[in-house]
């Protein structure tokens, strides 16, 4: 590894947070964690800790010694001064006379000392940091680290490489007896630049932030080093996909995951996909079954990952076999996991409570790695800490062999109280675990469409035939969106696209059948080529984009949503607008042929019908135009209906996320636009 530290950047800042009030120590420690948190093969999503020794002022001006530790539901990659709170380290330090503290007691210490009482949660390793002595410590998950200390000899080969520069302490549970353990480690040698906890992770320390910084990347370096001596970073895929499509399997993996949740535990979940060298290399492994069956690199990784992936057969034979082998395999899953609850359970000293027994990795030859979530973060962390699995599995046993922490252990782990509160427990919003795709996505009324199911959770697919309108849309809503260039009048492209958000996310949810272009003339002097151009668009395109969001919906087996923008040309047409008009008659029909033949099906089909929405299709020199022929203001114009408004693009949003979350509704023509008696249904 190589140093990150910069001391202009450092200079820049204690500059920067001191002109905030904080002081050099504690800007300094800001500093430093961010250079560990920016390496994913040191810390991952929220893993490790570092603190920092300091004073502060009591409320009446006194100095008071603290230590400033990481925060409860702070990620080291973006952590601020806040995200280390000040804890008076005395009453801490006292600690360490008791012969044993019970969690729920030492976070009440931990409390109870807190400088300011309405800050987050300090870590669970707060003691540890406490009772170690050095001014700065720094505490992460090294992947080259954890090879060496998940060795059946560990210690052995840790005091080969590293000599007097570091202690071992064998694997304890984080909390009170870790703080002892790693304390008492510490006291009995001098010197030391670190400790590396068996199973567990490495701690760094020293009098200044890059003292302490530079030891961690010096001591990784050591076990990188030795790694790097008998193992070499796999440089391709070491097998080809087999015969079906990722796009095919996902939507029936998504709809098994459903049905062994039942009615019980969350149904939908988010996909995503890690086809890297190195997952590869794990998952086209012959020894697969083997190497699955071991364990987390580190426990902390546990509540995201569950202990064990589930191992899926190869993508191979006809659908319908591999469905029933995934399934097997599925099921197995759920009764060993199960099982395991039971026995571990029973020997818990307090009552545990079963969490969802569903997998939260997926290894399937020949595809890679797949980390589940309730969204495209979550996924995206399991996906992560996934892909670190299987990089350290593989440095691991290039020098040995993988051994972590048992089942026991394990389950300790993942049930424990304040590992499971670094997941929060707020309410998922309500179209949280949907996917929505979204066409004509990066126009005004599908851009407005898109972030309005995003605000409610929903996971996010724009598609339009202009790619960098799509690209604009999606960056507004998040990182996790995904843009794609799609004209919808291509049934290839439709094909294509619906494939790549099935192979992104999983599967598909809800459609929002969004795209249309008007094209305006006399009915009895368009142009054919002009009509059918216009049917191609504003029909049969509606027709395309709802046969694959269909044949999804049927794949994953738990149901979905139809919405189409039908526009109140469909009731109420316009002169000189009947090559727009018919087809949206036409499509209203169409609406209601989904909804008869798929409520079987538990697929609800409904549409909008808006009106005068500035956007594409009704530009302001068209505005302007129509309201001068008409002899009023254009905002007479815009708000000419009942309730006297003018109707947005942002209305029309909410109005599809409305109808998408009308659970028992389907075949319903609700329209957006004001009051407009003409293009009353009834």
């Amino acid at each position: 590894m190589r140093s990150s530290w910069n001391d202009d950047d450092a200079a820049a800042a204690i500059d920067r947070y001191g002109a905030q009030g904080v002081g050099e120590d504690l800007a300094l420690r800001t500093y430093s964690a961010r250079l560990l948190g920016s390496d994913p093969t040191l810390v991952l999503h929220g893993g490790g800790n570092t603190s920092v020794k300091t004073r502060a002022r009591g409320l009446f001006g006194e100095h008071i010694d603290v230590l400033c530790v990481k925060g409860s539901g702070w990620d080291l990659a973006t952590i601020e001064p806040p995200g280390h709170p000040a804890v008076s380290l005395a009453p801490l330090l006292r600690l360490r006379g008791l012969d044993a503290l019970a969690d729920e007691g030492m976070v009440n210490a931990q409390r109870q000392n807190l400088l300011d009482t309405t800050a987050p949660n300090p870590s669970v390793e707060t003691l540890l940091h406490a009772f170690i002595p050095s001014k700065f410590i720094d505490h992460t998950h090294a992947m080259s680290v954890l090879a060496l200390a998940n060795q059946p000899d560990g210690p052995a080969l840790i005091e080969q490489l590293y000599g007097d520069r570091v202690a071992c302490v064998p694997y304890v549970m984080p909390g009170f007896a870790l703080a002892k353990a790693a304390a008492d480690a510490f006291d009995s040698r001098s010197g030391l630049e670190g400790l590396i906890l068996i199973n567990h992770g490495i701690f760094s320390f020293g009098d200044t932030a890059r003292q302490s910084y530079e030891r961690m990347i010096s001591l990784v370096s050591v076990a990188e080093d030795y790694i790097a001596a008998y193992w070499t970073r796999p440089d391709g895929f070491s097998g080809e996909p087999h015969g079906l499509s990722v796009a095919a399997c996902f939507p029936v993996l998504r709809g098994l995951l459903a049905r062994h949740a039942g009615d019980r535990w969350p149904s939908r979940w988010i996909f995503d996909c890690r086809a890297t060298a190195e997952t590869r290399a794990v998952v086209d492994s012959p020894r697969l079954a083997d190497l699955a069956s071991r364990g987390v690199a580190t426990p902390d990784h546990v509540i995201r990952t569950k202990r064990l992936p589930l191992v899926l057969p190869p993508l191979q034979g006809p659908l319908e076999a591999w469905l029933r082998s995934a399934d097997k395999a599925m099921q197995d899953y759920v009764v060993d996991y199960e099982a395991c609850f039971q026995r571990n359970a029973a020997q818990a000293a307090t009552p545990k409570t079963q969490l969802d027994p569903l997998p939260r990795v997926l290894a399937i030859p020949g595809v890679g790695l797949i980390g589940l979530g309730a969204g495209a973060s979550e996924a995206r962390i399991a996906g992560d800490l996934a892909e670190s699995w299987a990089a350290t599995l593989l440095r691991a046993e290039a020098i040995g062999r993988f051994e972590p922490l048992g089942e026991a252990d394990t389950f300790e782990m993942e049930y424990w109280s304040l590992e499971q509160a670094k997941l929060g427990k707020s309410k998922e919003k309500r179209l949280a675990r949907r996917v929505v795709v979204v066409t004509g996505g990066g126009g005004a009324i599908g851009a407005a469409t898109a972030r309005a199911f995003a605000a409610e959770g929903a996971e996010i697919a724009v598609l339009d035939v202009n790619g960098d309108a799509a690209q604009t849309t999606a960056v507004s809503i998040s990182r996790y969106a995904l843009a794609l260039t799609c004209d919808v009048a291509d049934p290839g492209q439709v094909r294509a696209a619906f494939d790549a958000v099935c192979a992104r996310f999983g599967g598909i949810d809800i459609l929002v059948s969004n795209a249309g272009a008007a094209l305006t003339g006399m009915i009895a002097d368009v142009d054919p080529a002009v009509l059918r151009a216009s049917f191609e668009l504003n029909f049969f395109a509606h027709q395309a984009v709802a046969q694959a969001a269909v044949a999804v919906f049927r794949a994953q087996g738990i149901g979905g949503v139809l919405l189409f923008n039908a526009s109140k040309q469909a009731i109420n047409p316009g002169a000189d607008f009947g090559a727009y008009g018919a087809p949206k008659a036409a499509l209203l029909a169409l609406v209601r042929q989904y909804a008869l033949e798929h409520g079987t099906h538990g697929i609800r089909v409904n549409a909008l019908n808006p009106d005068r929405i500035r956007s594409g299709l009704l530009t302001d020199k068209m505005i302007a135009s129509r309201s001068t022929s008409r002899g009023v203001s254009e905002a007479a114009y815009m708000s000419g209906n009942l309730l006297g408004q003018e109707v947005t693009a942002d209305d029309v949003g909410q109005a599809f996320v409305f109808s998408a979350l009308l659970e028992k509704t389907t075949g319903a023509i609700i329209p957006v636009d004001g009051g407009n008696v003409a293009a009353m249904l009834r």
